[in-house]
């Protein structure tokens, strides 16, 4: 017997990247839970993948151990390899020839994400020409054109206290938007976003460019913005932003939709937003960046740390201290006086009645009792 049909003969089961939104064909592996060679039960958690509108957890098809095929950052197509399941840990495997079959069946042309097809079209790039072994993205098709200027919009009647950009044009921006024009004391100029082309319009609101404007409009006076990427899929990406706008010099406000409710004790910290119909209690804290969504509650004594997302919906009670860069998925209940840790992710609908470590993934529904 050939000792690949023999190696083939030991993998009990394959793990592969699953569909989670029909219009996105690839996803991003954030998180391994187990290690090369692991032994582990049907239905262990193995890996946490995501892509820009949803997360999931990926658990063991069968029990036996995890080879792994890829590494947490890829960004991997649906149907592609990211474990097996062998019947020993030590039995040798062409580990990285087993994770390249399924990328050879691919149809031979450049793998872009839709921004980065978006822009390489924008800068009239051929896309015959682009590399095929890897997947692009923004940044990749920036410096395969070589990074070149762009033209900076000169803006009118730009006033520093009242002038905001957005930066973002998706769904989250479209809500911030709204926020923004409801408050009635901001004036939008336009929208940055690195994957639309200047002049999009959006709700009636331009696109004025990528990133590499920023600089541009700071020296028009241009001093407010305000964050419109959501984040839910990876937070990382929204703090980054926050770091962007920072870094050139932008302030940024607190945005609380004239519709939520915020009691005068509370403490709203720089960039926050606070969208229609959710409520903050007396005394509660809301750390710079952090946000709380539609519909919310935050009750009293409670503290969200920086950059953290309370989703639509989600039930705190009083007395309750969620760290930074937390995702308190939709639906949540959290009961009196608990403690989440830095980076957890609570899923849609879930109960918690314990405290949370740090890093914890809670599924959706899940009731956690510690």
């Amino acid at each position: 017997m050939e000792k690949s049909e023999k190696a083939e003969q030991m993998i009990k089961a394959e793990v592969l990247v699953p569909l989670l939104n029909a219009n996105e064909p690839e996803a991003r592996l954030v998180e391994i839970h187990v290690k090369e060679g692991q032994e582990v039960a049907k239905g262990a958690l193995l890996l946490t993948i995501e892509t820009t509108k949803a997360a999931a957890d990926v658990e063991a098809p069968e029990a036996g151990c995890v080879r792994l095929l890829a590494e947490e950052g890829a960004i991997l197509e649906v149907g592609e390899r990211l474990a097996l399941i062998t019947e020993t840990a030590d039995e040798p495997l062409d580990l990285k020839a087993s994770a390249k079959k399924e990328r050879a069946s691919a149809d031979g042309g450049p793998r872009l994400t839709k921004p980065a097809r978006v822009l390489a079209e924008q800068l009239g790039l051929d896309l015959a020409s682009l590399p095929s072994d890897r997947l692009l993205t923004e940044e990749a098709i920036r410096q395969l054109a070589g990074k070149p200027e762009v033209d900076v919009p000169v803006l009118k009647q730009v006033d520093p206290g009242k002038t905001l950009l957005i930066y973002g044009g998706g769904g989250h921006a479209k809500t911030v938007m709204e926020m923004a024009r409801a408050l009635g004391t901001f004036k939008i100029a336009g929208i940055i976003d690195d994957g639309l082309p200047a002049g999009t319009d959006i709700l009636g609101i331009p696109v004025l460019g990528p990133r590499e404007i920023l600089p541009g409009l700071v020296a028009q006076g241009v001093r407010l913005a305000a964050n419109g990427v959501g984040g839910i899929v990876d937070i990382n990406v929204r703090v980054r932003l926050f770091e962007l706008l920072e870094s050139r010099g932008f302030e940024l406000p607190a945005l609380v939709h004239p519709r939520a409710v915020v009691e005068v004790s509370a403490e709203v910290g720089a960039g926050v937003q606070v969208f229609a119909n959710a409520y903050v209690g007396s005394s509660a804290v809301l750390a710079p960046k952090c946000m709380v969504n539609t519909g919310a509650i935050v009750s009293h004594d409670c503290v969200i740390g920086s950059y953290t997302h309370i989703a639509p919906g989600a039930l705190l009670a009083g007395h309750v201290h969620v760290g930074q860069r937390v995702l308190v998925g939709m639906g949540v209940s959290v009961v009196i006086g608990i403690r989440i840790g830095d980076g957890a992710r609570i899923g849609s609908g879930a109960i918690v009645l314990a405290d949370v470590p740090p890093r914890t993934i809670l599924k959706a529904g899940e009731v956690w009792r510690g």
